[in-house]
């Protein structure tokens, strides 16, 4: 049983290998009178599997197969979105190409009027994907403000007057919650440093108390959670900028690193520290995905400090998970597997990430 766990984990984390995140779009709309101007960022990947881009079955979307679609990818996206309970006809534009982090996205611009706009719809992959999240920006006179879009809420009142600052905050903590939940090489670089805090880690015994566990838990946390938010400060506030490519490869080493650790001590007592030193490149990440939200002007230390907020809250959501289950489990046959045959698959999944990320290769189809 445990092994068809670790092989459905290895699975479900290889499926999106290239990925920072799961199935997400970009919808962006400026706003200015009755004139709407918008950019659709989608991942290819998610297209290909709606519209079967990939025609020749080769695994490698070219662009003639995406040039040669352009009218039906613009069809079946902006069939699924709606202006104001569809009242707002939408004209398709242009098509372009643009590199996220998790891989290749066409660009779709469209235009619409549309007087009093006050309602959007958004039902994309709706019918294919539940997890699948539309994450808008919306700017109207000056002023930006955000929403997230999902299957089980495809439906909002837009803002196009300045939300309170308080609104704006409570947005983005439910957007850094989200993002920590839904980052797969966050969770599993903190879960690895975290399987060991119910064992003494040289000796490989048991905690002597709960108290301890709890102890451990926390310096590793409070050093991962300073660390990340210090450059995810700083580079939101465009104080310091990495590569992308190499933030992200930093990030899947980080990961591979924690997990080889419980099985060959390497920081020998120091997961504090090292939950430091990769926490700073794991907050470089989380900038990336605020950058693509982007941060209201008028209101920029406070949305900044909701989203961190708001990964700290969703950080701590998993520790209330992980730590009575490891201390409950901890003498059991099952965490002895879990902690070696786990940190195995790990540290494969984070070897194909990157490889991926680092030399821009495909080893697992997508």
């Amino acid at each position: 049983m445990l092994r068809a766990l670790l092989l459905a984990l290895m699975l479900c984390a290889l499926a999106p290998a290239h990925a920072h995140k799961p199935s997400d779009s970009y919808l962006t709309l400026n706003v200015a009178g009755d004139k709407i101007d918008g950019q659709w960022d989608i991942a290819l990947r998610d297209l290909d599997f709606a519209l079967n881009l990939d025609q020749d079955g080769n695994g490698e979307l070219t662009w003639d197969e995406i040039r040669g679609q352009h009218g039906a990818i613009a069809s079946y996206a902006l069939a699924r979105l709606e202006l104001n309970d569809g009242a707002c006809a939408i004209d398709a534009g242009e098509q372009l190409i643009d590199h996220h982090t998790d891989g290749a996205y066409t660009v779709l611009r469209f235009s619409a009027t549309c007087p009093g706009l006050q309602h959007l719809g958004y039902r994309l992959f709706a019918d294919l994907d539940p997890q699948h999240k539309g994450l808008l920006k919306l700017v109207s006179g000056g002023v930006t403000s955000t929403a997230i879009f999902s299957p089980g809420q495809p439906r909002q009142q837009l803002q196009l007057r300045a939300p309170s600052r308080w609104v704006q905050f409570a947005d983005y903590v439910q957007h850094g919650a989200w993002h920590i939940w839904i980052g797969f090489d966050h969770i599993l670089f903190l879960l690895s440093l975290l399987l060991p805090a119910v064992l003494l880690p040289i000796l490989g015994q048991q905690a002597q108390t709960l108290r301890a566990a709890a102890i451990d838990v926390l310096k590793v946390v409070t050093a991962f959670t300073l660390a990340h938010s210090l450059t995810l400060t700083l580079a939101s506030l465009q104080v310091l900028a990495l590569p992308s490519r190499w933030v992200e490869s930093a990030i899947a080493l980080s990961v591979l690193v924690a997990a080889l650790n419980n099985l060959f001590p390497l920081f020998r007592g120091r997961r504090p520290l090292a939950a430091f030193v990769f926490g700073l490149i794991h907050g470089f990440g989380f900038a990336s995905v605020l950058a693509d939200l982007g941060l209201p002007q008028g209101a920029l230390a406070l949305s900044l400090a909701g989203f961190n907020i708001g990964v700290e809250l969703g950080q701590l959501a998993i520790v209330a998970v992980f730590l009575p289950f490891a201390w409950l489990t901890r003498r059991t046959w099952f965490y002895r597997q879990l902690m070696t045959s786990g940190s195995v698959a790990i540290a494969v999944i984070a070897t194909v990430w990157l490889v991926e990320r680092a030399f821009d290769l495909k080893l697992v189809p997508v």
